[in-house]
């Protein structure tokens, strides 16, 4: 867990607290900030856990430091039952958790931008166990629109 100076520091050094940024960070106020760590393949790494009793991801926000391949571990340390809609290129992922149960998910977020995630079981979005996987970077130039450049921040 991090204190709210940790979370901000955090934020202010990946980028989520600004303006024209990933400004993400500002609107999304509760819950933790997560950042998913490389592995040897390439291929990105992260938990993410339901706490007991308090209907949030932990971290709520996951940050990639660029578009690729992630292996999610998910784990619902509650006493209730939930699930996880997952973004992914192609098709999304549905994955369903018991009360104290873990699952694995692998997406492709190939593209910088934010995805959100939720548990659309019962009312589990309306009371918050909602987040976002915010992948960091710029659209590739092929990708980009043919406008004059842009001032950045």
């Amino acid at each position: 867990m991090t204190t709210a100076q940790e979370r901000a520091d955090l934020l202010d050094r990946i980028g989520l607290d600004a303006q024209n940024k990933a400004t993400l960070g500002q609107v999304l106020c509760t819950g933790s900030v997560g950042q998913a760590t490389e592995g040897s393949e390439g291929r990105m790494q992260a938990t993410i856990r339901i706490q007991p009793d308090e209907l949030t991801w932990d971290p709520s926000i996951l940050v990639m430091p660029h578009g690729g391949d992630i292996e999610l571990e998910l784990v619902n340390d509650d006493d209730n039952t939930h699930c996880a809609l997952l973004p992914s290129n192609g098709d999304r992922k549905f994955i369903w958790l018991v009360n104290h149960s873990r699952g694995r998910a692998r997406l492709n977020l190939d593209g910088p931008g934010y995805y959100w995630f939720s548990s659309p079981t019962g009312n589990d979005e309306g009371r918050g166990l909602t987040g976002a996987i915010v992948v960091l970077g710029d659209a590739p130039p092929e990708a980009r629109l043919d406008r004059p450049e842009q001032p950045r921040p």
